[in-house]
């Protein structure tokens, strides 16, 4: 079976990379991180979270470890690479938890093309509205799905090796997609919801919301707590997949908005029932994995 090194650098200490810490510390892993803010690394320490990290990328740090995961920005990530490859030792496994793929796995490759290491695209669907390594929570992993993206000269071990990087993180589903299948898959089930409920809760002023507000409300606008520079990245690294998930969602929404200017019951309630079946599969499945 294979194995994850005893030792691993992260690239990134914010809520996700924070929790990718947490939880590998906890697994006996030797964790150590690259952060821009020295507070980051005094925190991670002293909640256990790392060994030691550092805010200088130097060669001779870099390139003790053989497993590295970027938890950065996607545009972020490719400008990180661009800048400090040459100081990553052949032989090491590169994975991220960026929430696009497509758009930056061209600029990856290129910058690593000639070099003997392996990037082994990874998206662990996990994360909270906080931003912050102050936030992390290595719970946010369970029974979490985590998505490992294969591309075109990963090493069949390697794959392996980052759906270990998974499971050990505490995940509950492991599954591969293609990068197009995991953008396309995204943009629905991730930055579409995001998109609605932003505009929900701008759609009307919300300063006495809060009087008058029931679950429903609560329920689905409680992601538009965003975190605004990194999904405004993500939506625009993806967005020819996401406009067209909304293009989808608007045809919805008018078809409805029709029905009940036509006081159309029939067709309403068959929209309803249809989603009450859907929403009951989906229930089944995720009951299944209890």
């Amino acid at each position: 079976m294979s194995e994850l090194p005893k030792k691993i650098l992260i690239v990134g200490l914010g809520l996700m990379g924070g929790s990718y810490a947490m939880a590998l510390s906890k697994k006996g892993y030797d964790v150590y991180a690259i952060s821009k803010d020295e507070e980051d690394i005094v925190l991670a320490k002293k909640q256990g979270m790392i060994v030691d990290g550092t805010t200088c990328v130097e060669k001779g740090f870099v390139s003790s470890f053989s497993l590295i995961i970027f938890a950065l920005y996607p545009n972020v990530l490719v400008s990180w690479l661009e800048e400090n490859s040459s100081m990553i030792k052949d032989g090491t496994l590169l994975t991220d938890v960026t929430g696009v793929k497509c758009s930056i796995i061209s600029g990856v490759k290129k910058t690593l093309k000639g070099k003997d290491v392996d990037f082994v695209f990874a998206h662990p669907m996990a994360g909270r509205e906080k931003r912050g390594i102050k936030y992390a929570d290595d719970g946010v992993f369970k029974k979490a799905n985590f998505i490992v993206v294969p591309t075109e000269g990963n090493k069949e071990e390697n794959i392996k090796k980052i759906e270990l990087l998974g499971q050990e993180l505490g995940c509950a589903k492991i599954a591969r997609l293609s990068p197009d299948e995991h953008d396309e898959m995204i943009a629905y089930l991730s930055q579409l919801t995001h998109v609605i409920a932003v505009a929900l809760m701008d759609a009307k002023d919300n300063t006495h919301l809060a009087d008058y507000t029931g679950d429903s409300f609560r329920d689905l606008t409680r992601i538009a707590q965003i975190n605004e520079e990194m999904w405004t990245s993500l939506f625009i690294e993806n967005k020819k997949k996401l406009i067209d998930q909304m293009d989808l969602f608007l045809d919805e929404m008018k078809l409805l908005k029709e029905a009940i200017e036509n006081e159309d019951t029939a067709l309403l309630k068959e929209k309803m029932k249809e989603s009450t079946r859907r929403r009951s599969m989906f229930a089944l499945e995720e009951e299944k994995r209890k």
